[in-house]
């Protein structure tokens, strides 16, 4: 969901010959929505004339530069370096101008507003200002930048345009619905006291309340440009990494919980898991009807851990971007919550490794139809650029409602997670393709990629449809023993269909290079089924299923020979 924002705008010269005030807001759809929305206004500051095309050309480079700049960036480093580019380029252009034949410049103060998941971010060179209206108490949010002496409070001590390199203020704080922020230049906000500013912005569209406040400065006596820019948040997009962030940062982590103890609007109903890190609790909203929800909370001896916070903020972050898609357990939106934790749907029913445990290997088709949901909600994951780097058995889950869900995102990767969580060398080792084992070329091993969580699929499946995992079980202390290729499913389970036997043993090669290399491919393989067939894989190379054991042949071979050269030396006649 996108921001729901309600935008007015107006400007007039004053007694002024013109107008060299500006302002400009930008709130894109599509891919860049998820960037939020962005607004500035400058205040020019005339020279020769040419206040307006600096105030023009500042706004305008900030609006449209920000949605250019890599979506990895966070919203400062985005807004620093855009106007640092926009005031070398003001600089530039005015000591050209002195080195002419005319002495004209231009210079102009700045104040962008970005609204951003649940934030907001403002940059501020000048004296334009920010104000905020959150219920009835107006917030000045910037400081102006000039002299305090009565004789020069017209003069700025920081400009764009003014100096080689140009200083910004930046704010960042939390947005709430409702919030009203009004962005003025100093011809309204010089003429107005903040009372009569926040009953002028408060009432009518905020294209009314910015007309009013510019008529109501130059009613009383303003003698400059006049500009006012209103923005009423009447809905918040979705939440957003940093927000996320900020609440593992600021929140405290609740207590332990027992049946009967209350949270911001639930009711805890059973205590679900502890396995130390985390606690996992099942729990009933106050909101009559609403249905029942899984509560994820750190546990408290990992409370004070920064690095943990994170991980969790970074898995909730995740939820949010997959969001009620088939194969996934929903995030519950939390209103203002007075702790850190994490809300999903509530899903009665087992995983794959509890049914394996109880003994119900279910049908062949079980297996398939499984195997293609999850390998649906893999294919939405990797398009959105994260890699589980955890999927096996006690990951899938299978609801009463018959469908089957991928759990547990909390060691999944998506190039903007903690660095702790990147470096962290997860998985189980059960289910890990080979390539991510210690080597010989390859002290480390390579990170998990998506190709390893088909790897980890085709794991999975083997070991559902045959009871045996098709290289063996991997303790954590051990290292992958990939010797021999795994024996086709059918010849354990007959009524695995031979296409189905083929996709496996795609799934599990040894060699990278045969098995699948994206999550559609595998898809489109299962779907089709016996309909269009993959070609049996090939045989592994002794010589690449283990390099070592052809030394070891070599060697005992030389042995060999030796030894009957000395015998035939020492003991046959001549």
């Amino acid at each position: 969901m996108s921001f729901d924002v309600e935008i007015g705008h107006f400007s007039l010269a004053g007694p002024r010959p013109r107008n060299e005030d500006f302002a400009a807001c930008l709130a894109p759809d599509g891919d860049d929505a998820a960037r939020g929305l962005i607004a500035a206004i400058a205040d020019g500051v005339s020279s020769g004339g040419l206040g307006l095309e600096a105030a023009q050309t500042t706004a305008m480079s900030v609006v449209q530069d920000y949605f250019a700049a890599p979506d990895t960036w966070h919203t400062t480093a985005i807004l620093d370096r855009v106007i640092a580019a926009q005031n070398r380029w003001l600089v530039d252009h005015n000591r050209r101008r002195q080195r002419s034949a005319h002495d004209a410049m231009g210079m102009t103060t700045l104040t962008a507003l970005v609204l951003r998941g649940h934030g907001f971010t403002l940059a501020h060179v000048g004296d334009t200002r920010a104000h905020l209206l959150r219920g009835d108490e107006l917030v000045q949010l910037t400081q102006d930048h000039g002299f305090d002496h009565p004789d020069q409070r017209g003069r700025l001590t920081r400009a764009i345009g003014l100096d080689d390199g140009v200083r910004v203020d930046y704010l960042q704080a939390e947005l709430q619905t409702g919030d009203l922020f009004v962005l003025t230049s100093d011809g309204v906000h010089g003429q107005l006291a903040p009372r009569r500013l926040a009953a002028l912005a408060r009432d009518g569209s905020a294209r009314d309340a910015a007309e009013a406040l510019v008529r109501a400065a130059l009613a009383a006596g303003g003698r400059d440009n006049a500009t006012a820019l209103v923005l009423r948040v009447r809905g918040l997009a979705e939440g957003q990494l940093n927000d996320a962030l900020r609440r593992g940062r600021d929140l405290p982590v609740p207590p332990r919980l027992k049946v009967g103890d209350r949270l911001d609007g639930f009711t805890i109903t059973a205590r679900v898991a502890d396995n130390g890190v985390h606690c996992l609790y099942q729990a009933r909203s106050d909101e009559p009807g609403e249905p029942l929800v899984a509560l994820k909370t750190l546990h408290l001896s990992r409370a004070n851990d920064p690095q943990e916070r994170a991980m969790l903020a970074h898995e909730a972050w995740l939820a949010s971007r997959v969001g009620a898609a088939d194969g996934f357990v929903r995030l519950r939106e939390l209103r203002e919550p007075t702790a850190f934790y994490v809300a999903y749907d509530w899903h009665a029913g087992r995983t794959l490794a509890q049914l394996q445990d109880a003994g119900e290997r279910g049908s062949v088709g079980d297996a398939v139809d499984a195997a293609i949901a999850i390998t649906a909600a893999l294919a939405r994951l990797h398009r959105l650029g994260v890699v589980h780097r955890d999927v096996k058995p006690a990951n899938l889950h299978r609801g009463d409602d018959g469908q089957w869900r991928l759990l547990d995102l909390g060691v999944a990767v998506s190039g903007r997670e903690p660095r702790v969580l990147r470096s962290l060398h997860a998985g189980t080792p059960s289910y890990m393709n080979p390539e991510q084992w210690a080597s010989d070329d390859n002290a480390a091993g390579e990170a998990a990629t998506a190709r390893s969580d088909l790897f980890a699929l085709g794991v999975t499946l083997y070991q559902w449809l045959t009871g045996r995992l098709p290289y063996g079980e991997v303790q954590p202390y051990q290292r992958g023993r990939f010797r021999s290729d795994p024996k086709p499913p059918s010849r354990l389970r007959p009524e695995v269909p031979i296409w189905l036997d083929h996709v496996v043993l795609k799934a599990v090669a040894l060699d990278a290079r045969q098995r699948f290399e994206t999550a559609e491919e595998l898809l489109l393989a299962l779907q089709r089924g016996a309909s269009r067939q993959l070609a049996a894989p090939p045989a592994t190379p002794l010589a690449q299923r283990d390099p070592r054991l052809l030394g070891r042949i070599a060697l005992g071979v030389s042995l060999l020979l030796n030894l009957l050269l000395v015998y035939w030396l020492l003991f046959l006649p001549r």
